[in-house]
């Protein structure tokens, strides 16, 4: 598969260097080693953008509008119609919505998907809506946020099915979960077994789809009901798919029943789904699921269908959980940079600089970052369902670090869309207050989301970086990434944004107080600067040649902005 992406392989017997250079232990041996890491150090610094460009491209801000463990009450897409007026002010333009077709039971999340074609419209799996409600409050969100510039993101599960209506006998060879190259007997001998891979979704019957799917649309299984065991089949006459990732052997089989791309009904039948999805919803682009566990070519093709038969102008962003930024930067290139991808390498930098506290070293943070190799096509985040607490990727950020963090997607230039996650914003319910399946919930009157977690700072830091990011990071950008403890960067303005208004933000993982003069611009001399985030007392005047000294407090962040720039009034006072 690494060939596949015109990269070869490194030797088994090949010292990974990164490891040596990093103090990281090295990869697992189940992933092909990094073949190339770029450092922090090969970002432009200055970047430049010519104040006499006539004009400046506005930023472009998503928001994951979920969490994990909100409750299944049924209530979500009203909440969700209900804050998007106030999207807008804070500079989103996209919102990534949860998966939205039928999941095996009502109160699932939708990972585990059951339908396609149920957006919550028919009484299946206990339920006519689904976990987030029905399709006509997902139509009401939709045409919401489409009233409102906002561009929803559908988040496509395409790799597997769950919660067959039949089991049916088969014919499978077990291979070993661990290496699934590997068969787990000698002679890799076929075994008689029976699998749930029949579906034929009585409450839907034939409308939108005629397509009853079976065991031949489908790879692999992990569960035998015959002798009621757990494993990883692959079924008779059929093949794991190539052009995947290479974790574990052959990283197709991920979970349920696992999709055969290869099938031209299969084909035929998401293909027409993509097209039925946009007929039925005002979307403005994807987020693919799990990307890593199905055919390269296969997506290939669905992208190309997308851009020539359903809208050219979505936006499609990928799960592909790999920290490999080359990698990934190839992958992209084999899409034909029609898709952009999260960047893992980041977000696992923020995790481990960040809980080494004050021994974290700032000036490695974007060390082989996607945004290095793709500025365009990177998708940069913080958390996501997938990495907070307690979950299969959990990625822990420490809390003083978080708002740091945010800075560094919202606040720069050249470094790909930031995605606000839900929980930062509104808090979280925490997955030990987590409503899904409890009892009391089928008639759906829980209603509000009522977060045990609070919000990030609690719940003012990350608004103002926002509409920070919407007004005044613009223009040219200067690095000052001198000092493994306190690190900063300035953004000029550009004239045709908020009258040319820029901003200057400085961190410190340290426990006492740093200082670091910065230049913002000839432009901006004579005026005078103060902490947007109220964390850090005082005023910074800008002399002759452009340059302040700015303070922050200790293991904090501080975001400096001219105090009578265009809308600085409204940020002060602005609350969620």
């Amino acid at each position: 598969m690494s060939q596949f992406l015109g990269l070869a392989s490194r030797r088994p017997d090949e010292a990974d260097p990164s490891s040596e250079r990093t103090g990281r232990p090295p990869l697992s041996h189940e992933l092909r080693p990094h073949r190339h890491r770029r450092p922090a150090t090969e970002i432009p610094n200055p970047w430049i953008y010519p104040e006499d460009a006539p004009s400046c491209p506005e930023n472009q801000t998503m928001m994951q509008g979920f969490e994990w463990y909100l409750p299944a009450d049924y209530q979500h897409w009203n909440r969700l119609t209900a804050i998007i007026p106030t999207l807008p002010v804070l500079g989103i333009t996209s919102i990534w919505i949860p998966p939205a077709c039928k999941a095996s039971w009502h109160t699932g999340n939708g990972y585990d998907i059951y339908d396609l074609f149920d957006l919550g419209e028919f009484t299946q799996k206990g339920a006519r809506q689904t976990k987030w409600g029905t399709k006509e409050e997902l139509q009401t969100l939709t045409q919401t946020a489409h009233a409102h510039g906002i561009r929803v993101l559908f988040d496509a599960v395409l790799n597997h099915k769950a919660a067959a209506d039949y089991s049916e006998p088969a014919r499978a060879i077990r291979v070993n979960p661990s290496d699934r190259n590997k068969t787990l007997s000698e002679k890799g001998e076929v075994e008689e077994i029976e699998t749930w891979t029949g579906w034929t979704f009585p409450g839907r019957g034939s409308t939108y789809s005629p397509m009853r799917w079976n065991q031949e649309h489908f790879t692999g299984i992990d569960y035998d009901h015959l002798r009621r065991e757990n494993g990883v089949w692959r079924f008779e006459g059929k093949q794991w798919a190539a052009d995947v990732d290479e974790e574990l052997g052959n990283y197709d089989y991920l979970m349920f029943a696992d999709i055969d791309h290869k099938h031209p009904e299969v084909r035929r039948d998401i293909f027409y789904w993509t097209s039925w999805l946009s007929r039925q919803v005002k979307l403005g682009g994807m987020r693919l699921d799990a990307i890593k566990h199905y055919s390269f070519e296969f997506l290939r093709d669905l992208v190309t269908h997308i851009h020539l038969h359903v809208d050219p102008d979505w936006f499609l962003v990928g799960e592909y959980w790999r920290q490999d930024s080359e990698f990934l930067a190839r992958y992209i290139e084999f899409m034909d940079h029609r898709i952009s991808l999260f960047d893992v390498q980041l977000v696992n930098n923020f995790s481990q600089v960040s809980l080494r506290g004050e021994k974290g070293d700032l000036r490695t943070i974007f060390d082989d970052a996607l945004i290095i190799w793709k500025p365009h096509h990177a998708v940069t985040f913080v958390v996501n369902h997938d990495t907070q607490d307690g979950q299969s990727l959990e990625t822990p950020v420490a809390p003083f670090f978080k708002p740091l963090a945010y800075a560094l997607i919202l606040l720069r230039a050249n470094a790909g869309m930031p995605c606000v996650f839900y929980a930062d914003l509104y808090g979280s319910v925490g997955k030990s207050a987590a409503h899904e399946g409890s009892p009391g919930q089928d008639d759906g009157t829980v209603k509000g989301h009522q977060p045990s977690t609070p919000p990030v700072s609690g719940g003012t830091v990350i608004p103002k970086m926002m509409l920070a990011r919407k007004y005044w990071a613009y223009g040219t950008q200067v690095d000052y990434f001198d000092d493994p403890a306190c690190v900063g960067f300035t953004r000029f303005g550009h004239p045709s944004r908020s009258r040319g208004d820029g901003l200057a933000v400085v961190m410190t993982n340290d426990w006492e107080y740093k200082t670091k003069t910065m230049c913002v611009g000839k432009r901006h001399s004579g005026e005078v600067w103060t902490d947007v985030l109220k964390w850090c007392p005082g005023r910074v005047r800008i002399d002759s040649e452009g340059y302040g000294e700015f303070v922050v407090c200790p293991q904090s962040v501080s975001v400096w902005v001219y105090e009578a720039a265009f809308s600085r009034d409204l940020v002060d006072m602005f609350k969620l």
